[in-house]
């Protein structure tokens, strides 16, 4: 039996925790005064009733999250099926269209007179085509950037500007620009692997019944008694007993191993001592916060009924601003007809009506790159090296899937089940 440190209480350290105490002495520490990470339910009272909304992770699917579906199924979890369509509003030139389907994007009647936007749906066509061909062979260029890649495959700035870029961009909560920058193999494996270059065969999206908050009771159950609260690590340094712990509070606590389940940045500045492979892997894998607000601002959503989606793209003409989206959290959550319109805003508080903010919140993110993918690929590195242990959906796409499977990672090196 190890005596084991888990830093950080999102997913990836939750899945660490459930698996590895069972047969190890565990102890959980959390700078913050919750549990769950990007899984944040707020709880909003609105016209005299309560309401619980997602403000970071709200939906998984049932083709690529088998991980997590499979623990949702074990613990006993209720989700509900969702709708997950993409509208684009943009602000220069006024086209608002919703690709969920061909009365949606054509809820902008003009659209049907442009040509630009009849070529936009065969790019789209062509595109996915092409992809799903290459995938397949697998002969993507892994040195190409996705603007490389549309240069050479001659897609137009219209179709790059108004679907393919908005669309990565609010996936990866980044730039056009750096979505511009991405890998493309990295980018087209994703969209193919998530049926994104389908038009049917897509998989199907859920959502949990009364917010994501509602699997951590279930996945903690057992060990709630090993997670501490409000108790930052300031360092993690090795001695010849183990590894040293430092908290805030001046306390020093000593442990086997340590499992960094927090951001790649975070665990690179606890260390005291960091080798040169894990200074030159994690600080390739930097991570930007993006400011969160939940509000009841309808005017963040597009103004034609038909042409709102789950996920609604702001373009501003910006290629260095960060995505902009609003989600519209009835239809992600499935919440009753004459529930009041909850959104949730990425990097566009100014926009809102300061009246109808509900909650403001910062959430950090992985930012994709070449340098980053090729850190990716260096884990092994550090990973299970001399006790320690990184964890976290940066190793792999950035999404709570990726936070799993990374902690299984983790869990199979203690031979614990997965």
């Amino acid at each position: 039996m190890s005596k084991i440190a888990i830093i950080g209480s999102g997913v990836s350290g939750l899945i660490c925790g459930y698996n590895l105490s069972r047969n190890h002495e565990v102890a959980m520490f959390e700078a913050n005064d919750y549990i769950g990470g990007h899984t944040a339910t707020i709880h909003v009272e609105k016209d005299g009733k309560p309401w619980s909304i997602d403000t970071g992770f709200i939906v998984f699917n049932d083709r690529t999250y088998p991980y997590f579906q499979g623990l949702m199924d074990a613990l006993g979890v209720d989700y509900q099926p969702t709708e997950m369509s993409f509208s684009v509003t943009n602000e220069s030139t006024g086209l608002v269209y919703n690709g969920n389907s061909i009365a949606t994007l054509f809820a902008q009647k003009s659209n049907l007179f442009k040509p630009k936007f009849w070529g936009l749906i065969r790019s789209i066509l062509r595109f996915n085509k092409r992809c799903k061909a290459l995938n397949k062979a697998g002969n993507i260029d892994g040195d190409k950037t996705v603007g490389e890649f549309l240069k050479e495959e001659n897609f137009n700035q219209y179709f790059a500007e108004n679907y393919i870029l908005p669309m990565g961009a609010a996936i990866w909560s980044a730039s056009l620009g750096e979505i511009e920058s991405f890998p493309v193999r990295f980018f087209i494996q994703f969209f193919d692997n998530h049926g994104l270059l389908n038009v049917s065969d897509r998989p199907q999206w859920f959502s949990i019944k009364g917010g994501s908050k509602q699997y951590i009771p279930k996945l903690i159950r057992g060990f709630e008694d090993s997670i501490h609260l409000s108790k930052a690590v300031t360092k993690v340094k090795k001695d010849a007993d183990g590894w040293m712990l430092s908290f805030e509070s001046g306390q020093i606590q000593r442990f086997d191993e340590v499992i960094f389940a927090c951001h790649s940045d975070q665990a690179l500045k606890l260390l005291d001592e960091p080798t040169l492979a894990q200074q030159e892997i994690l600080s390739n894998i930097p991570y930007r916060e993006n400011e969160v607000i939940l509000h009841t601002d309808e005017k963040l959503l597009p103004e034609i009924p038909q042409a709102v989606a789950s996920w609604n793209y702001h373009l501003s003409g910006s290629r260095d601003q960060p995505a902009s989206v609003t989600y519209s959290m009835n239809i992600l959550q499935c919440l009753p007809e004459g529930a009041p319109q909850f959104c949730v805003t990425l990097n566009k508080t100014q926009e809102i009506d300061p009246a109808k903010v509900l909650g403001t919140y910062n959430y950090s993110h992985p930012v994709f790159s070449r340098g980053m993918v090729a850190a990716q690929q260096r884990r092994q590195e550090i990973c299970g090296t001399d006790h320690l242990h990184f964890c976290g959906a940066y190793w792999y796409s950035g999404f709570h899937e990726d936070g799993v499977r990374s902690a299984i990672d983790v869990c199979k090196r203690f031979e614990a089940s997965a």
